[in-house]
């Protein structure tokens, strides 16, 4: 059998983290972790080394640019994909853009399952 992807999803809504853990493995193809602490999900990305993290931008400690960042410098966590599920952008700014703005992908809240893991599949897909 084969590996179920890890995702790591740091955003500080508990709902979101626990709708987001709870659609994912569902699915069967997933592991998630979830932390609401910025800080927090820096290091257990840096130990859990997950496939994918999933980031929200307004958080209250670090915002999720900084998080992004500071993945990016460290060696073990700078190739890990991101994506970014933020209520700061309207899904037609997101869509106009194909999904992306700069390096990232970006999904609106509140996301779809469907799209969810379309994005999460897709993300995995090109890194491969």
């Amino acid at each position: 059998m084969l590996r179920k992807a890890r995702i790591l999803v740091i955003d500080d809504e508990e709902d979101i983290c626990h709708f987001t853990k709870s659609v994912l493995e569902r699915t069967g193809k997933f592991e998630v972790a979830v932390s609401t602490d910025s800080a927090k999900g820096i290091a257990l990305a840096k130990t859990n080394q997950p496939d994918l993290v999933i980031l929200d931008i307004n958080m209250p400690d670090i915002d999720g640019g900084e998080v992004a960042q500071t993945l990016h410098e460290f060696k073990s966590t700078s190739d890990i994909p991101i994506i970014f599920l933020t209520g700061l952008l309207k899904k037609e700014e997101i869509e106009n853009n194909s999904g992306k703005i700069g390096a990232h992908t970006y999904i609106a809240k509140p996301a779809s399952p469907q799209e969810l893991i379309e994005k999460i599949e897709s993300a995995l897909k090109i890194r491969d």
